[in-house]
């Protein structure tokens, strides 16, 4: 739809990817890992370089925007059209903690290109997709004549999320009014392969607790007492057996509560795209697949509400035998959401079922870490279809959708600013986040500037927001 040309736009990235590709080497250089109290200046340094190349790129504004904790970077370039669409990109410029002696072949923080593949901790997360909008950009104006851009185009680049995000709910809300707009396009994802390209649409929420169970005082002797006082560590493993019932659905009450169930459509999108069953298996160390009766592996990790025992100990765990009834036991629960559910309701409906089931002379606290949304995009969404279309003119050729089982920040983000969450990104599962030799395969790189190119125009001409 959009009247961006395309062979202007690829003339434009031809003339111009060594440039760019040697700016992101620059970037990538720096170590801004957020998890090292010892890299904070380098996460800093980070954010300063972003913003002057925001800046230098024509963003008018600019900013390293401070919180309790590292920077973030945010950047603003109005349309000058009062009507067009107001778009917010997410993502994130820290990285993950990486060393030579973890398994790399090279030194993290200084990139390698080899066989068109360009290797460095953050080239694929989430540096590198952070950066194709800056040429993105740039690619749409050469190509349109256009001074500015033809949506309002705000960036927000954190600089904690490989660290939990713990300052990004407070710094959305207290910018809630810069932050202002119509949707947001989160550039921190990935495809499900270089033949396959896909858009996801939606990530599950998480919320996680430990309980933890006391009984006697202090161990005592299970010959003198043991079968006549309550066990808390055999009441931990009841509990762990009782969470899912015969066909592996979650057994607490209330906790399916306002699920929005997958419609025929999306699961027949969902069962287009080339699953290989045993190669998930493998990627996953795992030996057999097992979950919710009637639904599929790509339905129960994207698109169903989940609940697993994370961890459960208690009582004696030392060489041979100790017969004690232990004083106490720990249990640690993880629930992933999906859209409909909500995460208060859910922490409410797991204290009820614990309290419920314990017997009496088992005392019990249960300790919840916070808990994060999940997101969903309806298929329909116009601002979806502008980035399915942009999408399938970079890549040339129909785009598939997708889920993410994960959890993020950008359900923050729509919870704070009210508005739809879209996903853009070209990573691939080869890349390797989080792990030694990570890397950005460089044609589906530019295959992601390609796509926000064409993405503003189309935008701005698709859907006019009320």
């Amino acid at each position: 739809m959009s009247t961006t040309p395309d062979n202007a736009v690829r003339a434009y990235l031809a003339d111009h990817r060594d440039a760019f590709l040697a700016d992101l080497v620059q970037w990538l250089r720096i170590p801004s890992v957020s998890a090292d109290p010892g890299r904070t200046e380098d996460v800093r340094r980070s954010a300063d370089w972003l913003a002057a190349k925001l800046a230098e790129t024509g963003f008018p504004v600019a900013e390293v925007w401070e919180t309790e904790g590292l920077p973030a970077v945010f950047a603003e370039w109005p349309s000058g059209d009062p009507t067009a669409p107001t778009v917010l990109v997410y993502g994130h410029h820290d990285v993950q903690p990486a060393a030579r002696e973890d398994g790399w072949h090279t030194d993290p923080f200084e990139p390698v290109t080899v066989d068109g593949r360009l290797y460095a901790r953050g080239a694929a997360d989430d540096k590198g997709q952070v950066f194709f909008h800056t040429l993105g950009v740039r690619a749409h104006l050469a190509a349109t004549g256009r001074t500015a851009p033809a949506v309002n185009l705000k960036l927000l680049i954190e600089g904690e999320e490989e660290s939990g995000s713990p300052n990004l709910p407070a710094l959305v809300t207290a910018r809630a009014d810069r932050l202002a707009c119509d949707a947001v396009i989160v550039s921190d994802t990935g495809m499900w392969a270089e033949d396959t390209p896909t858009v996801c649409t939606g990530m599950r929420g998480l919320t996680d607790c430990q309980i933890d169970l006391y009984g006697p005082d202090q161990d005592i002797h299970s010959g003198s007492f043991g079968g006549a006082v309550p066990n808390p560590a055999t009441e931990a493993a009841r509990l762990a057996a009782a969470l899912h019932d015969a066909d592996r659905r979650v057994a607490i009450p209330g906790f399916y509560d306002g699920v929005i169930e997958l419609t025929d459509r999306e699961r027949e999108l969902f069962a287009e795209l080339p699953f290989d069953e045993d190669r998930w298996l493998a990627t996953a160390h795992s030996h057999a697949t097992l979950g919710e009766r009637g639904t599929t592996t790509l339905e129960r990790i994207w698109a169903r509400p989940a609940a697993e025992v994370n961890g459960i100990g208690g009582g004696y765990q030392g060489p041979g035998s100790k017969t004690i009834v232990p004083a106490a036991a720990q249990l640690k629960l993880s629930f992933r959401l999906v859209a409909g559910q909500d995460a208060e309701a859910v922490q409410q409906a797991v204290r009820d079922w614990v309290a419920d089931r314990l017997p009496a002379g088992i005392r019990h606290e249960i300790t919840f870490w916070g808990a994060t949304r999940p997101c969903l995009t309806p298929l329909d969404h116009p601002a979806l279809q502008s980035v399915t279309r942009a999408m399938g003119r970079a890549f040339e050729t129909e785009i598939r959708y997708t889920r993410e089982g994960g959890s993020g920040p950008a359900a923050d983000l729509q919870d704070v600013l009210g508005v739809p969450v879209l996903f853009l990104g070209i990573s691939v599962p080869s890349d390797g986040w989080h792990a030694p030799n990570e890397k950005v395969e460089l044609d589906l790189l530019m295959k992601g500037v390609e796509a926000t190119a064409y993405l503003w125009g189309d935008l701005a001409d698709a859907w006019r927001p009320s």
